[in-house]
């Protein structure tokens, strides 16, 4: 078995984390969400792994490189071109696109592949996923989750037989218009032939064209519900609530990493706190080499990156800072994220550091204690 990470997308919902990563490397924990993929493809003898890239590809490889130190092979295939200017272009092709291009170049889709996007945790029984599959003699599979109805509109429905066979898959319908509520979780196993039925040379996307195409064609085509942990971060809200989530123990297989030094407060190496004065209430990770100063009050479940600057006074709720944050005197986070110059709060809304009457935070790197007041080019257009 084979297996196909789609990591090309911009993940245009999850700004501004992606303006300077692309979405398979936000962190959790400190760890790419991607890396919990490679893992988990790892655990069970998945070794042979193509990823198609695009947006920021150069972080993605950089960091898995031919991937070794996971005990697999990655392979990568960039969508895109070099402008006259020698300027690295990204242009993503689809899903569907992206595997076509790649088997045409070297033939890599000759067995059986699980198709993973590079952006949700995962701990999907595969051996067990597989079976079904093979059993009903399956082209294609679709991992599916039942979900609200309100929810619905974010993703692809699967519409089914009695027998599990898809008849239908709508992409991403209004709640109105949805004949299900059971989603595709990103989540796929397909056979070589289907990739024979993606057309060459075109952008073609897996939910919205390939799938339909399945359908209406009637081939054997079949959705699987299965009981595991899905976290889909579609969103900055998405991905909140999922750091509250895994500081909270609530997600199986992840722990907090670092040195548990008190009941619910973990740190990273040479961290220093300064207890004259200061709160912390757990869960607490405080990143390594990261300074709290006399004072500080942090309500968890709160995420200190490393590097981290907290000065007297501030108080940290419920926040994510990544690393190299100065937080300064006096100022109050509450369920906010905190990336480079922008903040994002719990509804998604998001601000720009030169947004706020007066200085809340600075780079921690940036010794003079000032901050960078440009305003972001979004505002400029």
């Amino acid at each position: 078995m084979k297996a196909m990470i789609l990591a090309a997308g911009k993940g245009t919902r999850v700004r501004p984390l992606t303006y300077d990563l692309p979405k398979p490397m936000i962190p959790i924990l400190g760890k790419p969400v991607m890396a919990y993929l490679v893992e988990h493809l790892a655990k069970y003898g998945i070794t042979e792994i193509m990823v198609n890239v695009s947006y920021l590809h150069e972080k993605i490889e950089e960091y898995f490189g031919e991937g070794h130190q996971f005990g697999v092979q990655i392979g990568y295939s960039f969508e895109g071109y070099t402008n006259d200017e020698g300027e690295v272009v990204p242009q993503p092709i689809g899903s569907a696109g992206g595997m076509k291009k790649i088997q045409e170049f070297g033939g890599f889709f000759d067995d059986t592949t699980i198709v993973l996007c590079g952006d949700a945790l995962i701990d999907l029984d595969l051996k067990s996923a597989l079976f079904e599959h093979r059993r009903k003699g399956a082209l294609c599979s679709v991992i599916t989750k039942e979900v609200p109805w309100d929810k619905v509109s974010s993703y692809g429905v699967v519409v089914t037989d009695k027998d599990g066979r898809i008849t239908e898959f709508q992409e991403k319908p209004s709640e109105a218009e949805a004949k299900s509520n059971f989603i595709s979780t990103g989540i796929y196993i397909f056979e070589p032939q289907v990739i024979d039925l993606i057309p060459s040379g075109v952008p073609f996307d897996i939910g919205s064209e390939l799938f339909p195409l399945l359908a209406k064609e009637g081939m054997p085509f079949y959705a699987q519900t299965r009981g595991f942990n899905w976290i889909d971060i579609g969103s900055v809200s998405d991905y909140w609530q999922t750091l509250q989530n895994v500081l909270l123990g609530e997600v199986a297989h992840m722990d907090v990493p670092g040195i548990q030094v008190e009941d619910g407060l973990w740190v990273g190496l040479n961290t220093r706190i300064d207890w004259q004065g200061t709160t912390i209430e757990g869960p607490v990770y405080i990143g390594s080499g990261a300074c709290i100063e006399a004072g500080v009050t942090i309500i968890g479940p709160s995420w200190i990156g490393h590097g981290s600057h907290i000065c007297e006074g501030a108080k940290i709720v419920r926040s994510v800072l990544f690393e190299y944050t100065r937080v300064l005197r006096d100022v109050t986070l509450d369920e906010m994220i905190v990336f480079k110059d922008y903040s994002v709060d719990r509804a998604g809304e998001m601000k720009h550091v030169s947004e706020y009457a007066s200085d809340e935070w600075v780079n921690a790197r940036d010794r003079r204690f000032t901050r960078r007041t440009d305003a972001p080019l979004e505002a400029v257009k």
